[in-house]
């Protein structure tokens, strides 16, 4: 068939922000092939998801639900993932560069014989041969790759809030039921669910407040969740972040870290409180629409980075935020 097919993401039955970044990708590459575009649904109950991704316009969607498909199975996802290129033979199929798709990306290549691109920050086509080329940091960010992969589906993660997201638009696109064939037999890997009391997705975050080793003990932390609270009054969900440093002090939690070994994240804002600006963290955060550094130290890499930079004790400059935010509110 030679479509483009992405991989749509679900959460409680409803579809998530970044199968519409990957419709707006995939929809660029249609335009270059002369291809049409294919959209794969996994899970339980589907109706609502299917309804919301056919409203913007691919010409296929591919509805994989099965009882067993509800909830993430990486080894029934990856069974029923397989069966479905196997019949439509896509030319390129695209997944976001999440859990859902890190998990299964490397699996479905191995089992297509195929190469995978992970964390692309842009994709095209060779006008030469209609080959995929995809584009991606390497070198913990210091260098800027092309890679172009022989193999079919040309397989790639893309990294999230890079691409513009798909508007609606009109058509008639087909809904394709297919019921994979699989059973618990071919669970290899158990799944644990986790209960947390809070979920930190700092990737849907319209601001993030991160500190680091400058704000010297725990405690400067609870100055941050105050800068937060002022911020969230006007721009909408505002988390806390922070760098490795503060995580290896045991002063906030892993699922904060923003950097190459944590969430790699692009807000609205970014605002960075005592961080130096290594480059493991700048390469989690240097795609935030606006960085706003505050730190003692003038010659800090975060300075090289910040759209706005403010060279004061962050104890002295938090408070006066606050105030200020609050007046304005």
């Amino acid at each position: 068939m030679n479509d483009v097919l992405i991989l749509g993401e679900v959460k409680e039955g409803s579809l998530d922000m970044k199968t519409l970044e990957l419709l707006g990708a995939g929809r660029k590459l249609c335009g270059d092939l002369g291809s049409g575009l294919s959209v794969v649904l996994m899970g339980d109950e589907l109706s609502k998801a299917v309804d919301q991704v056919i409203s913007y316009g691919p010409d296929k969607v591919y509805k994989l639900e099965h009882p067993l498909l509800r909830g993430f199975k990486t080894d029934l996802w990856v069974e029923s993932l397989e069966q479905l290129c196997r019949q439509i033979n896509p030319k390129v199929f695209l997944m976001g560069h999440s859990f859902i798709g890190m998990e299964l990306g490397p699996r479905l290549a191995c089992r297509l014989n195929t190469r995978l691109t992970t964390d692309c920050i842009d994709i095209s086509i060779d006008p030469e041969d209609g080959v995929l080329l995809r584009t991606k940091p390497v070198s913990g960010g210091n260098a800027i790759s092309v890679f172009k992969c022989p193999g079919e589906p040309q397989l790639a993660t893309m990294r999230g809030k890079v691409f513009k997201p798909a508007e609606p638009a009109e058509g008639n696109g087909e809904i394709v039921d297919m019921v994979p064939e699989i059973d618990e037999s071919m669970i290899r890997v158990e799944s644990m669910e986790v209960v947390k009391e809070e979920i930190v997705a700092l990737d849907k975050a319209d601001v993030v407040v991160s500190g680091g080793a400058g704000l010297g003990e725990e405690d400067g932390f609870e100055m941050l969740d105050g800068l937060a609270k002022a911020l969230s009054k006007s721009f909408g969900n505002v988390m806390i972040g922070c760098s490795r440093v503060a995580v290896d002090k045991g002063w906030i939690s892993s699922d904060h870290q923003v950097g190459l070994t944590g969430t790699i994240i692009s807000p609205d804002i970014y605002v960075a409180v005592g961080i130096s600006g290594a480059i493991q963290h700048l390469v989690g955060m240097v795609n935030s629409k606006k960085i706003i550094a505050i730190n003692n130290d003038p010659g800090c890499n975060m300075f090289k980075v910040a759209d706005y930079g403010v060279v004061e004790d962050f104890e002295e400059i938090i408070p006066a935020l606050i105030k200020k935010l609050e007046e304005l509110s």
